[in-house]
């Protein structure tokens, strides 16, 4: 039998829809092995770009497209998604299912590589808003790496901190689950940042800059 929290968590997921971009774009990133943030979570970053009119954003972990578009449709028409994958074939799907979307090249700067090679690269202080959704293990270096690159103000997003409910279960001690919750402390303890934690699709911890 299903508890009233397991509905109203249900409930609050199924209240987000995708339309047939998204579907599609989803079931690419399933049959390819790289699992998309679910709607709830994807919706969040769409709410939170549009609460901050993001004009540039970073996404750590391109996938096949899903998180990208809920990042540019919250974005402005005049903003640019810089998103960094190591695997070059989900970056093409993902710039696929950009262009079925209507988001031509000059919003969308696609770049291979390793993301803690790649973000050591861009520019102090010159995105609106950060988002991770890659290698757990490496979700501290991204905190880092994403309070040099936001605006005070900006925010940085992590998808999957709930990891399928293990991080919330002590008994828990996988490497991935430790670090998520390693990442929680260290967001916490951050007197730059104000944090919260949304329980949508698998867990979104956001957090807004508020000091260099």
């Amino acid at each position: 039998m299903t508890s009233p929290l397991e509905a109203t968590l249900a409930y609050a997921e199924q209240f987000h829809h995708e339309d047939e971009i998204l579907h599609a774009a989803r079931q690419r990133g399933l049959e390819m092995g790289a699992p998309p943030i679910l709607p709830g979570g994807g919706a969040a970053l769409c709410f939170l770009a549009t609460a901050i009119n993001a004009k540039s954003v970073v996404e750590v972990g391109t996938g096949c497209g899903v998180s990208g578009l809920w990042l540019l449709r919250g974005m402005r028409a005049d903003g640019t998604l810089t998103s960094v994958d190591v695997e070059p074939e989900h970056q093409r799907l993902a710039r696929q299912a950009f262009a079925e979307a209507g988001f031509s090249g000059g919003r969308v700067r696609l770049i291979t590589g390793r993301a803690l090679d790649v973000l050591p690269r861009l520019s102090d202080g010159g995105y609106d808003l950060v988002f991770a959704d890659a290698a757990k293990q490496e979700y501290a270096d991204y905190l880092s790496e994403a309070v040099r690159l936001l605006r005070v103000g900006g925010i940085v997003a992590f998808d999957n901190v709930l990891w399928h409910h293990r991080v919330a279960d002590p008994a828990q001690r996988d490497p991935d689950t430790v670090s998520l919750r390693e990442l929680g402390k260290l967001v916490q303890a951050d007197d730059r940042l104000r944090s919260l934690l949304i329980p949508l699709g698998d867990g979104l911890l956001a957090a807004v800059k508020v000091s260099g």
